[in-house]
């Protein structure tokens, strides 16, 4: 018999799905990049004047998945797709509620929202399934955004370069590297809303398509596991934070232990006071060759965290940058 999706409590008016609230747990304290500590680190994060180590971005999109799926079924796990401007990072310890809109008649995307205990907006964005005419919250945002002028970090990474494809695989104990420190299991040990669908393997009659599936926040972890292998040519060390995050199954689920490739193309470069920002759109492909996924996500990385930024931009435009 397959089992029902979430046994997550759902509050349903008729404006809006909201979740309960919750606690998301913080995997990442461990993680390198660069041969440095990352701002999921408590030490790192503090000197850029962080609490302590944040909370991924993704970790949120799990909250989501109970109200897509209560709203659009089985469909929410084949062509769903969330996407989401970070506004406030999240810390441990600190409760976050997901909030879903209704559609309009007759449309199927959705506003979405995530807020803290006392207002503070953690993100907003857009949920959909399947084809829309509609643009997304993050496509809409591309065409908004400020382009990067006087680039320092990311002076030598130029719009449509591309990766070489990698082959990707996530299997429940397989630990997904300095990263992702963490494996599957240990991820769903603490996930804010587990669901029966994540261990199809033990029961294979426990979701419709017989095969655990991957969870959205996981597929984060998947499209970005090797992105080290072939990086960008950004300059460093410096820290970097995902500020935008989209999302989008096209033939999902994706499922455990499944091989698939990834490449990434940088599609837009932007900057703000405190950073400048790479944009990659990474497409996964299915073992015929078909794209199965994408996700958009720009990484934003912080000025102040590469220590020779005033210098370098002196030398190469004439003045501090600031």
């Amino acid at each position: 018999m397959i089992a029902n999706a979430f046994d997550t409590e759902i509050t349903e008016t008729t404006e809006a799905l909201t979740g309960p609230w919750r606690q998301p747990r913080q995997m990442l304290q461990a993680q390198t990049y660069d041969a440095h500590a990352s701002i999921h680190d408590d030490a790192t994060a503090q000197k850029l004047g962080f609490k302590g180590g944040t909370i991924e971005g993704p970790t949120h999109f799990s909250q989501f998945a109970p109200l897509g799926a209560r709203l659009w079924g089985q469909a929410w796990f084949e062509s769903g797709c969330l996407s989401a401007h970070y506004r406030s990072v999240c810390y441990e310890g600190e409760e976050v509620q997901a909030i879903l809109s209704k559609p309009l008649p007759g449309t199927n995307q959705s506003l979405i929202q995530m807020v803290k205990r006392d207002g503070t907006e953690v993100l907003r964005g857009t949920a959909s399934v399947g084809d829309t005419m509609a643009a997304t919250a993050l496509e809409t945002r591309l065409g908004e955004l400020k382009p990067l002028a006087d680039p320092v970090i990311l002076r030598d990474v130029k719009v449509a370069q591309t990766s070489r494809r990698q082959t990707v695989r996530m299997a429940f104990d397989q630990n997904m590297g300095d990263l992702y420190p963490f494996s599957l299991r240990q991820k769903l040990a603490v996930i804010t809303e587990n669901s029966p669908y994540y261990s199809g393997a033990d029961n294979p009659s426990s979701n419709p398509w017989g095969r655990a599936i991957i969870p959205m926040e996981m597929l984060s972890v998947l499209f970005q596991y090797r992105s080290k292998d072939d990086p960008l040519p950004t300059k460093g060390p410096a820290v970097g934070l995902f500020a935008d995050q989209e999302i989008r199954l096209i033939k999902g689920p994706l499922f455990v232990d499944e091989e698939y490739e990834v490449e990434r193309e940088v599609v837009a470069l932007s900057g703000s006071r405190r950073t400048e920002s790479a944009w990659a759109k990474t497409r996964v492909f299915d073992k015929a060759g078909a794209v199965v996924a994408t996700m958009l996500l720009n990484m934003a990385t912080l000025k102040e965290s590469y220590a020779p930024y005033e210098q370098e931009h002196r030398l190469l435009y004439g003045d501090t940058g600031r």
